[in-house]
């Protein structure tokens, strides 16, 4: 019988049997390609080296809070200041229709949005409308994410021989806080916040179920991955990774069995894998009805386009929170990569055989099947950014090791000297994107302003025109000032035709509903020529404004407004 951990996120455990090798098995600070010289070196060190182990060690509880309070605190501020996008503007307006509206709405259009809005409904009904409110279940899925993150750096450094390995978790949580990244989608009202938080539940359950075996740890994994689809369908490539972890661990463990040392217990561990696929299926199947939902409606991925050379560029640079970090951040995880190939005889998960396909794979399967059908969008993932967080920490807690190896029993505070530089460094690179992520002007759009604008110049009798007719969405982030515009194109309402921006009437009845219009709003995007972007209702609206006269036009990041006027006779 196993000994099982009281809890998932428990510091204060039973040492599962894998763990336990690990440490009876691996000195303190075995250093890198050890010569008789360094291991004599080593052994010297190791009094000292548990003593100032001891003394990094944080609380058990520590560990975990002070990450999710640190994003609590980073992700909180200013949460309202910056403008609402569009894409947030959809998720007020779909948060404000009643449960049969957002069904209704579902099976038109956004339904792998779905289990969000009705999340986001409720959360509207209990705190309101403004950007902070409906921002809050992102910024505490980010917090959470930063905390468990932590507790799996925790472990995952245990098991690794890793030392500090509190510290370590500690440092993983932090590194996550610090990332642009994280700032940017705490302050979203989207899904990628509470996405993120299951990728490391369901990260951490499924070691926990390896070590333990038992069934109802890999019950809870499928949920979790279930959660984690439920939110983001893209994040189910969360899966390939997964897969590769186990392959990679199953591999190492049959050729330490060929080398007879494996017992009972490491052949049942090898028969766990089949557990995982057990507990996957039983997760796609639950998930089945919205992956079906999700395929008949990809025409809403239209307006994604081919990736390039420039997308693994800018990805590279937002996951490393910026440019002049990517070269600090890809040392880091090089330090930890090439240190855990480097010693073998393991058991239990290393740091780099958890976090580095889940931070690579996605990211590449998305981009290589963009390539033929597009559907690369960054957001899509951003569940990925704790597995960068938990390479650098490991690659801080490696250059220590090698480190104490040098410094030994004289001053082994000194091996932490060159990851504190490091990790000061990294602060100092990450402030001024830290500042910037958090404004409007991070973000496509800022309906805000362009509200503000028509607030300010609106008559009343104004109309309003729409080109595309998508661009409807620009008056549902702040729609006070638009709802006291006549929309002449608008045939049905939003919510009266269970779709996101409405219903156009036939372009044959504009000109009925024009008569008497003095003055006209025409709001389009920016990135193209209004001509280019109308379709037939929209190109019988320009003729009508085009026997008015052009008075006055607001350019708002992404958003063209023009306010048109009715020739004098």
């Amino acid at each position: 019988m196993h000994n099982s951990p009281r809890g998932v996120f428990s510091h204060e455990r039973p040492i599962l049997r894998s763990e336990l090798a690990v440490r009876t098995r691996t000195s303190p600070l075995p250093a890198v390609g050890v010569t008789a010289a360094g291991a004599t070196a080593a052994g010297v060190t190791a009094a000292a080296t548990s003593q100032w182990r001891a003394r990094l060690r944080p609380a058990g509880w520590l560990v975990i809070v002070i990450p999710a309070l640190a994003e609590l605190a980073v992700g909180g501020y200013r949460l309202g200041g910056a403008s609402l996008w569009r894409d947030e503007a959809y998720t007020l307006d779909a948060a404000q229709r009643s449960d049969r509206q957002i069904l209704a709405l579902l099976g038109n259009v956004d339904a792998v949005h779905g289990p969000y809005y009705l999340l986001m409904h409720v959360v509207v009904g209990v705190l309101g409308t403004s950007a902070a409110a409906i921002r809050l279940p992102s910024l505490l899925g980010m917090s959470v994410a930063a905390g468990c993150t932590a507790a799996l750096g925790r472990r995952l450094s245990r098991m690794a021989a890793l030392p500090a390995p509190s510290l370590t978790g500690l440092a993983a949580g932090l590194l996550l806080v610090a990332a642009p990244q994280t700032t940017y989608y705490a302050q979203d009202a989207r899904p990628y916040g509470l996405v993120t938080m299951f990728a490391v539940i369901a990260t951490q359950l499924l070691i926990t179920a390896m070590a333990d075996g038992r069934w109802r740890w890999w019950a809870a994994y499928g949920a979790a991955i279930a959660l984690t689809g439920i939110f983001s369908l893209f994040a189910l490539l969360l899966l390939f990774a997964h897969g590769v972890t186990l392959l990679v661990t199953r591999s190492r463990n049959q050729n330490r069995a060929s080398d007879g040392r494996a017992g009972r217990n490491e052949r049942e561990r090898q028969a766990r894998p089949l557990r995982w696929l057990a507990a996957v299926a039983a997760a796609i199947l639950a998930l089945s009805p919205l992956i079906a939902a999700g395929y008949r409606q990809d025409q809403t991925l239209g307006w994604v386009t081919r990736p390039g050379l420039w997308t693994l560029t800018a990805m590279l640079s937002s996951f490393a929170g910026s440019r002049k970090a990517i070269p600090l951040v890809a040392a880091l995880v090089a330090c930890c990569v090439v240190t855990e190939v480097r010693r073998r005889h393991r058991q239990g998960f290393t740091v780099t055989e958890v976090a580095l396909p889940w931070l690579a794979l996605p990211p590449l399967i998305l981009l290589a099947v963009s390539l033929a059908h597009p559907a690369y969008v960054e957001r899509y993932i951003v569940f990925s950014l704790p597995a960068l967080a938990l390479l650098c920490a490991a690659g801080l807690a490696s250059l220590a090791r090698l480190a104490a190896v040098a410094a030994g029993h004289r001053a082994p505070w000194l091996a932490w000297v060159p990851s504190g530089v490091l990790a000061a460094a990294m602060a100092v690179l990450l402030a001024g994107p830290q500042q910037s992520i958090r404004l409007t002007s991070a973000r496509p759009d800022n309906l805000r302003a362009v509200s503000a604008i028509v607030s300010a110049n609106e008559h009343p009798g104004d109309a309003v025109i729409y080109i595309p007719s998508e661009a409807r969405v620009v008056s549902m982030g702040y729609p006070a000032p638009f709802s006291r515009l006549r929309d002449i194109a608008l045939a049905r309402s939003p919510v009266a035709s269970a779709t996101l921006t409405g219903v156009q009437v036939p372009a044959a009845e504009l000109p009925g509903r024009f008569g008497g219009v003095r003055r006209t709003w025409l709001v389009s995007w920016s990135e193209k020529p209004v001509a280019s972007q109308a379709e037939a209702t929209g190109r019988a609206e320009l003729a009508l404004v085009a026997g008015m006269r052009l008075i006055r036009q607001w350019t708002v990041h992404s958003v063209v407004l023009r306010l048109y006027e009715a020739r004098q006779r």
